[in-house]
């Protein structure tokens, strides 16, 4: 009897140290959480009004309460990478992982538009002309998601941060590094272009993000991003990503003649502008072609990647064109103005509702920007990058560019021209009526 009231004894001893060890565990997690540094983490997130506690509000159209609840382990902890536990963000990540956030029309009171771009490379210049543009002519606050290679996180944060006050006043921003999956990344980083697959993984990385515009570096915003935006509100209740064709003409389509794997509707889609409620990304379960049993975004990509390696020519869009032909009612297409390319003009005018409505989004593939392949491109971009913001919008950005397209009419680009500055002769109005009236 004695032996077995001993053992009881140091049994109840032995959980009374585990809960002991527990709470002390828990209160030390808690003070360094509220501890936090941002610098420390090579993360800055800057307010309109620069509050000294950066508080966020609202990052998806759902939002976040608190700016300091993510544990600050290392990307290279996550193993696998799309289950690491829910208060674990990756260095340089500054999101609330307990929060959930819900559908687009559950968050009408977060006016701003979330809009995420990936960087690596020569891209910096590049890349802060898109954000250039994007605040230019946004009437509504903005948060920009940067993923970028570290050599290009302070050259963003000093170029950001030397916009003039005023401007600086219409946006927020957060850079991140570039992360993929542990096991596979060497594989993931060197798909089609280096960090385009990045892409991919934003569903799994900021997970408190209800909503977000992914768009590639060359992307020009010839009217508010909150138009665009303003088609998730379009989305019926399968939908859950939204992008252009690749092709207006089959006769010209890649897809429909080269393509060694499926591809979604007639000409397949390009996702160089991709508008994704990302919580439903997340909670849908994809049909596919490698199993009978439906798969989660996290379940799907490296599989899909295995069996099409060898099949495929532009890497993640590839992978998205075959995700889509299995599951198309997930998919809002909207049409090419959002996403006109050189495709469109090359061999004549081929984007009917560019030709009645204007361009509203320009996409510069294929390095058009920085070549003498397409001049009307390269005008509109030069145009943005060398406008110095607080000047007349319409004589130090609408004139010289009118001037510049002029000298491109021997292209078939260039003599479609007037649908580059249709579309933005109306955003630089509505900026200048705006400036006028004091607002």
């Amino acid at each position: 009897m004695r032996c077995y009231l001993h053992a009881f004894l140091l049994s109840m001893v032995f959980t009374l140290l585990s809960l002991l060890y527990v709470f002390s565990q828990l209160a030390s997690t808690l003070e360094d959480s509220d501890k936090w540094s941002l610098k420390a983490q090579g993360i800055r997130e800057r307010s309109s009004h620069d509050a000294p506690d950066l508080l966020r509000k609202k990052p998806g159209l759902e939002g976040l309460r608190r700016r300091d609840r993510c544990k600050s382990e290392s990307v290279s902890y996550w193993n696998p990478y799309w289950r690491q536990p829910a208060d674990v963000c990756g260095v340089n990540c500054l999101l609330d992982s307990r929060q959930r956030s819900g559908s687009a029309a559950k968050a009408k009171g977060d006016e701003r538009s979330h809009l995420a771009v990936v960087a690596c490379g020569p891209r910096l210049e590049e890349t802060l002309t898109m954000l250039k543009s994007a605040v230019l002519f946004s009437q509504k606050p903005l948060h920009f998601y940067i993923f970028a290679e570290d050599d290009l996180h302070e050259g963003f944060r000093d170029a950001l941060d030397s916009w003039p006050r005023g401007v600086q006043t219409k946006f927020t921003f957060a850079i991140y590094p570039i992360t993929f999956p542990k096991e596979n990344a060497k594989e993931w980083k060197k798909l089609f272009k280096p960090c385009a697959s990045q892409r991919l993984f934003l569903p799994l990385i900021l997970k408190q993000v209800d909503s977000l515009l992914y768009v590639d570096t060359d992307i020009l915003f010839l009217q508010p991003v909150e138009k665009i935006w303003g088609l998730l509100f379009q989305f019926n209740s399968t939908h859950l990503a939204a992008m252009a064709p690749e092709h207006e003409e089959p006769r010209i389509g890649w897809y429909n003649r080269f393509a060694r794997h499926p591809y979604y509707g007639k000409t397949g889609i390009n996702s160089g502008v991709m508008l994704m409620n990302m919580t439903r990304l997340r909670d849908k379960y994809f049909k596919n072609d490698m199993t009978a049993v439906a798969l989660r975004w996290e379940e799907i990509l490296m599989p899909l990647l295995q069996k099409y390696k060898l099949n495929i020519t532009w890497g993640d869009q590839d992978l998205l064109n075959i995700i889509f032909h299995h599951n198309p009612e997930s998919l809002y297409v909207f049409p090419c103005q959002w996403n006109y390319r050189p495709d469109h003009c090359i061999y004549g005018s081929n984007c009917q509702l560019a030709e009645q409505e204007g361009v509203f989004i320009l996409h510069g593939n294929r390095g058009v920007y920085h070549d003498d392949k397409q001049p009307a491109f390269r005008a509109v971009y030069q145009a943005i990058q060398k406008y110095q913001f607080g000047e007349n919008m319409e004589t130090s950005l609408l004139q010289p560019l009118e001037r510049s397209l002029r000298a491109t009419t021997h292209t078939y680009c260039g003599r479609a021209s007037n649908q580059f500055t249709k579309r933005l002769k109306l955003s630089i109005m509505s900026v200048e009526q705006d400036i006028t009236s004091g607002r």
